[in-house]
């Protein structure tokens, strides 16, 4: 992705800082820490204070770019929307199927933070009964 012009289109002034963030965040496969965003542009010399990559993850997080996830302890990790998979809900009765966006990156997220493990895969199956069909069973 070019940066530079996707942050143009959402009407978002170019920084070196907001590029730099944005460049951390599409490298990572995983939800990751204003801490470690900040500690990554330190490595890597750039010049950025800690309250410049709080301040533009909420600006990217109110103009949609981001999902922020609450780890508890006033602790967020930060993803770039529309990264990950979908999973299928198919209903018990009819077989009707509905694409959901992958509830586990929050769940992952919270795993890491309280166990310490990363997970490297999940099945996840989701079964229950359609607005139509219950609507139909309840008559």
């Amino acid at each position: 992705m070019d940066i530079r012009l996707y942050l143009k289109e959402k009407n978002i002034k170019v920084t070196k800082g907001r590029v730099f963030i944005l460049d951390v965040l599409e490298k990572s496969e995983a939800a990751i820490s204003a801490d470690y965003i900040f500690e990554k542009c330190r490595n890597e010399g750039g010049e950025i204070d800690l309250s410049t990559v709080y301040r533009t993850l909420e600006l990217l997080e109110i103009k949609g770019i981001l999902e922020k996830f609450d780890l508890g302890n006033g602790k967020y990790n930060y993803i770039i929307k529309g990264i990950g998979h979908n999973h299928t809900l198919q209903c018990e009765l009819c077989h009707k199927c509905v694409e959901i966006d992958c509830p586990m990156v929050q769940i992952q997220e919270i795993i890491k933070s309280k166990t310490g493990f990363t997970l490297l895969e999940h099945d996840l199956k989701l079964r229950g009964i359609c607005n139509d069909c219950r609507s139909k069973t309840n008559r």
